[in-house]
Parts: C-alpha cells; sequence; structure tokens
C-alpha cells in the first residue's frame, strides 16, 4: 500500500527558493565540463564495492569521462570518442579517449586518439567533432587550449587526421604543425569551442563554433574549400541573448517524411534543420526546429520553436554535452549524450570513475514537425534475457504490484497503461505557472510526487526499490486538467527518494507529454542499469534520465514495482520486462 511513501509536502513558496538554489548549485548536480580540480588522487578501487556500475551502459574501465566527441562510422566499426582523464575520477588533464564497435553496444577500448602534444593544445584537447571527407578520409577538428589564461583556457580550433587510413580501428592519428587552423580574433578567447561536424554547399565546407559575448549565446560560422583554410562569416550563423554560453552546438538536417536519417550535407524540399546547444549556465542541452537559408548562411528557428532557456529538451534529467552523426550503414541519425554523476566528488574518487554514456538513440521528426521522437537503437535489444510479462493488471489506488523473476537492476521495462475514464484528472493549478518557464515541469514533479494522492495518477514504476521502500526511484505520469477539455500530460523521474545517502544531489525531473489522451493509454519504457534509469515516454516523445545511488536497494536486495496513488484505477494492458545481459566493454 502507498501508506509507506508519507514525506513532508513543501510550501508553494519554500518549493519555489529550494528550486531556485539546487538549479544555481550546480557543484552537487551536473558537474560543469570545463570546471578545473588542480589535484588527482590515486585509491585502492578495488576495495570499493562497485555496486553502481553500469552494465551495458558505455564508460570505461576507470577514471573520468564526459564529453562523447566525433562519433562516426569507419570501416565496419563504429568510432566512440569522448573526453577522458587518464589520471583520475574528476575532470582535468583531458585526453580524447577513443573506443570501438561492431553494435555501438559491446565496445573495444583503444589507446586515447589525441594528447596534449603541441603548443596548439598543450593545455587540454576539448570537444570537437568528425567529418568524413570525399574519398573516405576522415578528419577531426577540436578545442585545443594554447593557455591557461584567461580561465578556463585560451581556446583554439585544430586538426586531425589518420596516420594510417586503411587501418579500421584508427589508432594513430596525426596532428599537423600548420594548426591552429581556427583562432579567435576578435571572439571572446576562453569560450569559443566545440566545433561541430561539417558540411559541404555552394562550393565550401562550413562548421559552427560555439562562443557567448556577456549573457548572449553565439554560434560562429566558418567556411573553406580546402579543410584548411577557414574563413568567418560576417554574420553569426545563429544567436540569442540571456542564455548564456552555447557549449557543444551541434546542426543537422532531419528528413520531413519518416524515420530515416540525412546525411549532414544533405539538401532538399523535405528536409528541416535542428540546432542544439548545451547550456553552461544551465547544464542542459536545448534545441530547435528551423530552416537553413542557404544564401546568407544562417539557421532560423520555426515559429513553434521556443529558442531559449524554456525550449525542447532532447533528456529533461541527466544529460549533457550531447552529439549526433550519421550512420551510413543503417540510414539513422544517432544521438550520443554524457549522464554525469550526482554522487560527490569524494564517493566517486573512491569507486575510481566518473561518468557515463547513456545508451545511443535514433532521433527522427514527429509527424508533427514540431519536435524530435527518440529510442534506444534496436541492437540494445540483443542483450535482453529472462523475460517476463503481464496483461490486464489492474491497480486500484494506493496498490503496489512486483514485477518478479528478472534482474530488477539490470533491466528492460516496456509497460502500457490505461484508464477507463479522464473526469478524475486533477485541475491543472495556475500559480504553477509563476515557476521560471524551463524548470516548470521539474517544478510540479518537486510538489506531486509519486507520494502525493491524485486523481488519474501518479502512476508508474518503482524502480531500484528496497524491500519495505526506504529507497525508490518511481517514473510516473500525472493528468490534470486545464481549460475548456484539454489536458496536460506530466511525466516524472523523481530521485529524491532514491537512497538513504543523504550526501547524494537527488533532483526530482520533469516533461510534459505531447499526446492525444483519446486512446485513453500511455507507455512507458525504462532502462533500469545500477545507478541509471533512462525513462522514455510515449514512443520517445518525452525523456528523463536520473542518476541514482541506492544504499538498500542494491543487487539481489532491489524490487521493481507497478503503482498507482490516483483515485482513477489504472490498468497495465501489457508489461514486457527483460533481464539484461552485461556488455563487453574489454
Amino acid at each position: 500500500m502507498m501508506r509507506v511513501f508519507n514525506r513532508c509536502v513543501w510550501s508553494l513558496a519554500l518549493l519555489i527558493c529550494l528550486l531556485s538554489m539546487l538549479s544555481n548549485f550546480h557543484g552537487i548536480g551536473v558537474m560543469a565540463s570545463h570546471n578545473v580540480h588542480l589535484r588527482y588522487q590515486t585509491n585502492n578501487v578495488d576495495k570499493v564495492k562497485q555496486v553502481y556500475r553500469t552494465g551495458y551502459h558505455f564508460q570505461p574501465k576507470k577514471n573520468w569521462m564526459n564529453d562523447p566527441n566525433a562519433p562516426m562510422y569507419y570501416k565496419g566499426f563504429y568510432h566512440l570518442f569522448y573526453q577522458y582523464n587518464p589520471k583520475g575520477a574528476v575532470w582535468g588533464n583531458i585526453v580524447w579517449g577513443h573506443s570501438v564497435s561492431k553494435d555501438m553496444i559491446n565496445w573495444i577500448p583503444l589507446e586515447p586518439a589525441i594528447v596534449p602534444s603541441k603548443p596548439f593544445d598543450k593545455y587540454g584537447c576539448w570537444s570537437g567533432s568528425a567529418t568524413i571527407l570525399p574519398g573516405d578520409k576522415p578528419v577531426i577538428i577540436y578545442t585545443g587550449i594554447i593557455n591557461e589564461k584567461p580561465e578556463p583556457g585560451h581556446q583554439a580550433q585544430s586538426y586531425a587526421i589518420p596516420a594510417n587510413y586503411s587501418d579500421p580501428y584508427l589508432r594513430k592519428w596525426i596532428k599537423p604543425d600548420n594548426n591552429p587552423i581556427i583562432k579567435p580574433i576578435h571572439e571572446n578567447v576562453s569560450s569559443f569551442r566545440d566545433p561541430t561536424t561539417a558540411w559541404f554547399n555552394n562550393g565550401h565546407w562550413k562548421l559552427i563554433v560555439g562562443s557567448k559575448n556577456n549573457r548572449r549565446g553565439i554560434t560562429y560560422l566558418y567556411r573553406s574549400r580546402d579543410f584548411i583554410k577557414w574563413t568567418k562569416a560576417k554574420h553569426p550563423f545563429h544567436t540569442k541573448k540571456d542564455v548564456g554560453m552555447w557549449e557543444c552546438p551541434d546542426f543537422y538536417p532531419i528528413s520531413s517524411q519518416g524515420t530515416n536519417g540525412l546525411d549532414t550535407s544533405t539538401l532538399g524540399d523535405n528536409v528541416k534543420y535542428v540546432f542544439k546547444a548545451s547550456l553552461d549556465i544551465t547544464r542542459f542541452d536545448y534545441y530547435t526546429i528551423g530552416s537553413y537559408n542557404l544564401v546568407k548562411d544562417k539557421y532560423v528557428p520555426d515559429s513553434t520553436s521556443v529558442d531559449g532557456w524554456a525550449g525542447l529538451r532532447y533528456d529533461y534529467g541527466n544529460f549533457y554535452a550531447s552529439k549526433t552523426f550519421f550512420d551510413p550503414i543503417k540510414k539513422r541519425r544517432i544521438l550520443w549524450g554524457w549522464a554525469n554523476e550526482s554522487s560527490t566528488r569524494s564517493e566517486d574518487i573512491a569507486k575510481g570513475w566518473a561518468g557515463i554514456q547513456l545508451i545511443p538513440r535514433k532521433v527522427w521528426l514527429d509527424p508533427s514537425g514540431h519536435k524530435l521522437l527518440q529510442w534506444p537503437i534496436n541492437e540494445l535489444e540483443r542483450l535482453r534475457d529472462q523475460k517476463i510479462e503481464l496483461s490486464n493488471v489492474k491497480i486500484n489506488k494506493g496498490d503496489t504490484v512486483e514485477v518478479k523473476g528478472i534482474n530488477v537492476v539490470q533491466a528492460d521495462v516496456d509497460v502500457t497503461f490505461t484508464f477507463s475514464s479522464l473526469d478524475k484528472a486533477e485541475l491543472y493549478d495556475k500559480k504553477w505557472e509563476n515557476f521560471p518557464p524551463e524548470d516548470l515541469a521539474k517544478s510540479i514533479c518537486g510538489i506531486k510526487g509519486a507520494t502525493v494522492q491524485g486523481g488519474l495518477g501518479p502512476f508508474g514504476l518503482l524502480t531500484l526499490a528496497s524491500s519495505k521502500l526506504e529507497e525508490y526511484t518511481p517514473v510516473f505520469f500525472r493528468i490534470f486538467k486545464t481549460t475548456g477539455k484539454k489536458h496536460k500530460v506530466l511525466f516524472c523521474s523523481d530521485a529524491t527518494p532514491s537512497s538513504i545517502n543523504k550526501n547524494e544531489y537527488k533532483p526530482s525531473f520533469g516533461g510534459f507529454v505531447d499526446v492525444d489522451l483519446t486512446t485513453k493509454k500511455l507507455s512507458l519504457r525504462s532502462l533500469i542499469d545500477h545507478s541509471v534509469v533512462e525513462s522514455f515516454a510515449e514512443g520517445g516523445k518525452t525523456v528523463i534520465s536520473s542518476r541514482v545511488y541506492p544504499t538498500l536497494a542494491i543487487n539481489e536486495n532491489a524490487h521493481l514495482h507497478l503503482f498507482n496513488n490516483g483515485s482513477e484505477n489504472v490498468m497495465v494492458e501489457k508489461l514486457n520486462a527483460w533481464s539484461m545481459k552485461t556488455a563487453h566493454i574489454n
């Protein structure tokens, strides 16, 4: 029964204050990717119980990892490069880690691809992208730090090429001495980084670099005929005031028909464009759908896309510094995103690692044309093992139903809920509009958690739950009535009750789901992997990833439940859940 869930209910004013504090306290939450830690510590990590290490999400054997760099396909292998500290589990001493895979699930680690070694990257090799030039010749352009001052470093863009194009592993990379090839002149030298994959049109290669001017986010466009000599366009490619630094920008075409991805240089009548920026201030990725002016080389968001902090997000949880690439083998656009730790620095050092990559996702345009859909790549399903199925299970108010028969700490759970009526949906409180729009759904999830009885919802999953529910991570829906006969569907992943360890950062994440409720159905898929719960609502319309660190609900002591804490009964039309085998990351 749900009475074990009792928690204090914050007043609205106190909650607003608390959320404001948390949103500004990023040292506990999503750690900035460019924070500098001057000291490195070594620990005997073999003595640390590695209960939080993931089983099928990508992460190196040890040490710090952040931004995914330059994912690409080359000669039979998918390549993933990533920001990596070979000397410790905190950010610093950054090189380009490198691993290859046949399926983006099982990986072979290789030696670092790019390390500081030249005057143009003496103090760090930061994020960048790969472009496949004609003749199947990959080239990487990355941000090199040429001086430690001004903080966080004087930045310029350099390139690297394979030492041996016939090597499918691309083990060795050369950094020619004519670097850097893109240098800041009038730009902000300490905020000039993360070049994108280049595209080709009108006789030129083109790429953009992220920057800022005071609080204005900027991407500068550069053109080149030979990929060596680059000239900056007279006007920014895209800019927006009051958003702060645009890290890790991404720009790519997407088809307005079907689910296939497009090569980055694709043009055509049935093509829309996605512009994504990672917001250094708020620590989330937002994107817009828009058009590309080929004459002016400028991006223009559609009127239906909010351009700024309250815009669309790939993921409304722990997700940052994302990068996409076109997979030429399966004709799809693939999204990679980094999820950092929400544990403390000392805990990260003790376990000897920090940071994971979330499961790569296929992305395509929603039929509405206003947002993207995302779904885990189908190669992940090869790891599915023992299976349990449920159907037509009624969940009354206050009920929990345990899902047994699988390894619930390393699982893939896909469930469809139905309900007979929308009549009991709660009224949407107009006072919530006082919350900052970028935090609106998150704030409501904080007020209306899984323990707060509702009308239609909350209902969903209790993941990584301890036997007496001292710890659990709920992933759930809640439906509200708005004006007329319209409804809002709230989707939450709440880490607040996930651990009795008071040192962890345990936010409540939330997003709205744009869905037609005439069928009176909602679907949810959650990928549970020890310290991450990655959840997809309604076929990937809204996605939330949470990092959690239970102390009781670990390994065989963890449980999984279906629950309903609303007055309207819900039905589990079907549930398919699998134990997940451990991926091979040698």
